[in-house]
């Protein structure tokens, strides 16, 4: 059966992005838009929409237009969506990278989606730079002026005048986030204006859903670059007019403090922070009475985790499910009082269809019965950047979204998370793709053979743990190849634990049999 959305459809603006925030933001005027976290540094909205227009016109003054690539590799600051609009203001694709990410990592994105330009920090330019010289990019700016690189201020002195162009809203790539995926590199997913502006309004289009709304303070600290931070915090809260303090790294300490000081009421986390919050110490020496909300996403969430921040905080928490693929939202549990329960993830979001497949028969499933949940709506993507193959592996004739993910909906309609089909490893939120790690342990002198799995940890969700082959004659202890590898990735695909075996389990046709290793680590666990 299709579990269709439990709320009425509502109409999707056929605007671009930007030109529908720029309107949704007018009635704001002086109030406080972005707040830097650390520095005090504030931008009004005003100041926002003006600065967008400024650096609009300097960018395509320069040359860059519609189809071309603009690429961030920085951590949250205010004037992140100062350039994330301006690109798109004048119909060009932000390409959103990982600020943990090496030169080799970031030298991947740039080639693939052809970035022109790229903004990054001082901090951050040596990657920078080592990575521009293996791609196309022509300059590379920095939000804080170094030697070596275009001071972003320079974009903000211009005329204002902004091209007039045409952007088709349905076809046009805004936004080029990269999604890992179970084999090798991670790809480029085309979200379309229509695609992020049909997202916007159909999470306002929940009846019994209270809104982030210009009363509230939001605390930026999910990562702009990634879908959930883009989409729900800098798009949608500044839709709204709320008030976001950004935090460029999350440190708890500074994170409480923020909350006490701006008296933040709502925020976007996920579970690791939740488990800080039920558990850790510091919590009692902050006042955290202004928080009245918390909601999670990216990885799943327990039901008990979330009672224990309820009860020792005092304020609502709930969940949403969504992807990259799917701007991200389709799911969000209501938070109105009788309406929440915890362990799910909610119905689906006006104008956004459900099935759940059985994955032995491929046919569609009841409630209460486990399978694939397919997804069907207009936050679906365009597809995957120059690669048709990914995109019609994931997104079949009939326009429905194979996410991969194993759930339930129950008699009222509310689905539920149990399990995933692939194999990706969420190390607090981050996607980790094991054959990424695979490949690369093959490369070192002493290993045969190996395999990465996820491995439950209270604190991270998922590790990545290794099963690791040596080759005959070879010796090597756990802690070198962890260290080993640790020089060569970004934090989040750190392998955590190392377990020596004689052999990987394998299919017939080569392939790794994970779900063995998996079973296998779940029952020494328990």
């Amino acid at each position: 059966m299709i579990f269709k959305s439990p709320y009425p459809d509502v109409q999707i603006p056929d605007l671009p992005l930007t030109n529908f925030l720029l309107e949704r933001i007018k009635p704001f005027g002086d109030k406080a838009a972005l707040i830097d976290g650390p520095s005090g540094r504030t931008l009004t909205f005003t100041q926002l929409a003006g600065a967008i227009r400024l650096v609009a016109a300097s960018l395509s003054q320069r040359g860059f237009g519609q189809g071309d690539v603009f690429a961030i590799y920085s951590p949250n600051l205010p004037e992140y969506a100062i350039a994330f609009h301006a690109v798109s203001l004048i119909g060009g694709t932000v390409t959103t990278v990982n600020p943990l990410y090496t030169a080799d990592e970031l030298a991947h994105q740039l080639q693939d989606s052809n970035a022109k330009y790229l903004l990054t920090i001082s901090l951050f330019l040596p990657n920078a730079q080592a990575a521009a010289a293996k791609s196309n990019v022509e300059e590379i700016f920095t939000f804080d002026p170094v030697e070596g690189a275009t001071p972003f201020g320079t974009l903000l002195q211009s005329d204002g005048r902004v091209p007039d162009i045409t952007i088709n809203p349905a076809e046009d790539v805004v936004v080029l986030p990269y999604s890992s995926g179970t084999t090798g590199y991670p790809k480029g997913v085309m979200l379309t204006h229509r695609n992020i502006v049909a997202n916007m309004v159909q999470c306002e289009g929940i009846p019994n859903f209270k809104m982030v709304s210009a009363a509230d303070t939001i605390m930026g600290i999910l990562p702009f670059y990634h879908i959930y931070g883009m989409v729900v915090i800098m798009n949608m809260s500044l839709a709204m007019g709320a008030t976001i303090v950004t935090m460029p790294r999350f440190d708890l300490p500074q994170f409480l403090e923020l909350i006490q000081k701006h008296k933040v009421t709502r925020t976007n986390v996920v579970p690791p922070i939740l488990l800080a919050l039920a558990k850790h110490p510091l919590i009692d020496q902050y006042d955290l009475s202004s928080l009245e909300e918390l909601t999670s996403g990216a990885a799943p969430l327990s039901e008990e985790l979330a009672e224990a921040v309820v009860q020792r905080i005092g304020c609502n928490v709930i969940q949403g499910y969504g992807m990259t693929e799917t701007s991200p939202v389709t799911h969000v549990c209501p938070n109105f009082p009788g309406m929440i329960k915890r362990a799910s993830i909610g119905p689906a979001i006006s104008n956004t269809e459900t099935m759940i497949v059985s994955v032995e028969t491929g046919e569609p499933l009841g409630h209460n019965q486990n399978g694939e949940l397919w997804l069907r709506g207009p936050q679906v993507m365009k597809g995957y950047l120059n690669n048709p193959d990914a995109t019609a592996a994931t997104i079949d004739e009939n326009g429905w979204l194979h996410t991969g993910d194993i759930g339930y909906a129950d008699d009222d309609g509310y689905f539920y998370i149990v399990d995933r089909l692939k194999e990706l490893i969420k190390y607090k939120g981050f996607q980790v793709a094991p054959a990424e790690l695979e490949g690369l342990l093959l490369t070192h002198p002493a290993i045969a053979d190996a395999a990465v799995i996820p491995s439950p940890d209270e604190e991270a969700g998922e590790v990545p743990k290794a099963y690791i082959v040596l080759k005959p004659g070879q010796e090597v202890s756990a802690e070198a190849i962890m260290d080993w590898v640790a020089e060569r990735v970004s934090p989040q695909k750190k392998i955590r634990r190392v377990q020596f075996t004689d052999q990987v389990p394998k299919s017939l046709s080569g392939k790794i049999l994970r779900r063995v290793l998996v079973d296998q680590e779940r029952a020494a666990q328990q």
